[in-house]
């Protein structure tokens, strides 16, 4: 059963950045994209490059290896050179933790 666990505090992590975290020995990058928090695979489909080092551009996410572009609210792919998108975990606030559904 799928539970939330703390992954960061809000002061962590700026509008417009992300960072790598790990749950149960998973990598997931978590982006603040405008006060929102969102988590997604951190690893690129293309070729495995880490997401949570990718430049966010708007609501959007440039892997840092070969440019793949993905949503980051739903994970979907918007440019190759990847051809499937990263899966999506819910987050939320609570009080400064920020949590994810895992």
């Amino acid at each position: 059963m799928a539970s939330f666990v703390r992954v960061a505090e809000t002061g962590d992590l700026g509008p417009g950045q992300g960072m790598r975290v790990e749950i149960q020995g998973k990598r997931i990058a978590l982006f603040n994209v405008g006060g929102t928090y969102h988590a997604l695979d951190d690893t690129c489909p293309h070729r495995g490059g880490p997401l949570s080092e990718g430049q966010v551009e708007g609501d959007a996410v440039v892997c840092p290896w070969h440019g793949a572009r993905f949503k980051i609210p739903s994970g979907e792919v918007l440019a190759p050179p990847a051809r499937t998108g990263v899966s999506c975990y819910p987050v939320r606030v609570n009080g400064s933790n920020v949590e994810v559904e895992f």
